[in-house]
């Protein structure tokens, strides 16, 4: 498989490349031993002309079934309707049988399937914590090179604290649903502090004036700049869309009039060379200081070293 041609086909737009270079991130991400061809397929997509991050980074989260799928598909529409080329990047679990994605969000997106302009991926969550996917920023990384204009990420469904994507995404979206629990069970979740834009989706349930007071009441209590607003959706009819986009975009100026914007990008670029450091010390761990790790953990049982010299010790001997 020639690297180098498949990312410039890529970097066309085309999406069999990009869906095959997509395949061998999530497999050099699975497999250390495929390390190398990661990294030769990053620095390929390094090569073109287009700066990386360049695509607009919108992160999708909240607790199963608030419609994030739904919504999704909602924007799809919205941002197509702008011109705009979308990349979707879809976390599911992993299915028990098979270890692979359960291809749930594909079924709620048959309405794209056929545009050329949008690329829709499911990625298996293989097990991984806090809604994404171990192979997801490098994922992003082959949308952005593709010329995606915007990147939706649309999470797992995410329990306490599974916030992964707010370090990712430069604006995210938190979806509820009325009945679905009060302000306080939401504020329990762990993810009403990472929203930018609150959703709550399924507008037309019974509930919906009790959820948006509950919200009304925690954001006032921000001291932040940006007061995260709150939309109503019905993302099946495709109500709030307008009113979801404004909201996106108003965030948008925000983030670049604040200095927000390049702070939040140069964090995710700390955190993607941070995670590869430490997944390159891990591997340097697995052989052949296995053995010294080993007998370190023995002393450490037996009382013999604390585990913070025991810690300088297995980093001396990596070197």
């Amino acid at each position: 498989m020639d690297v180098r041609e498949l990312a410039a086909d890529a970097r066309r737009g085309r999406p069999r490349a990009v869906a095959r270079l997509l395949s061998l991130v999530e497999n050099a991400v699975a497999a250390p031993e495929r390390a190398a061809t990661l990294r030769e397929v990053m620095a390929e997509l390094a090569t073109g002309a287009r700066k990386p991050y360049t695509a607009r980074v919108i992160g999708l989260t909240g607790a199963p079934g608030v419609g994030k799928s739904t919504t999704t598909g909602m924007l799809i529409r919205a941002f197509r309707a702008r011109g705009s080329r979308v990349g979707v990047l879809a976390v599911d679990p992993s299915s028990p049988f098979t270890g692979g994605a359960l291809l749930g969000d594909r079924v709620r997106m048959q309405d794209h399937a056929t545009d050329p302009d949008v690329f829709i991926r499911s990625m298996a969550s293989r097990g991984h914590l806090g809604g994404l996917a171990w192979a997801t920023p490098q994922a992003l990384r082959v949308l952005d090179a593709a010329g995606c204009d915007v990147i939706l990420i649309e999470t797992v469904g995410v329990g306490q604290a599974e916030v992964d994507v707010a370090r990712l995404a430069d604006t995210t979206l938190v979806l509820l649903a009325p009945g679905m629990g009060d302000g306080i069970q939401a504020a329990k979740a762990g993810i009403l502090e990472i929203a930018d834009v609150f959703v709550v989706n399924k507008a037309d349930r019974d509930g919906l004036q009790a959820t948006v007071r509950d919200l009304r009441n925690m954001v006032a209590l921000a001291t932040a700049p940006w007061r995260p607003p709150i939309v109503p959706t019905v993302a099946a009819k495709g109500e709030g869309a307008e009113e979801l986009l404004d909201a996106l975009d108003k965030h948008a100026a925000h983030l670049e009039e604040s200095g927000e914007f390049r702070r939040r990008r140069l964090a995710r670029a700390r955190d993607e060379i941070e995670a590869i450091a430490l997944a390159q010390i891990r591997s340097r761990l697995a052989d052949p200081h296995v053995d010294r790790l080993d007998g370190l953990a023995e002393r450490l049982l037996a009382g013999a070293v604390d585990p913070y010299s025991a810690a300088d010790d297995l980093i001396a001997a990596l070197g």
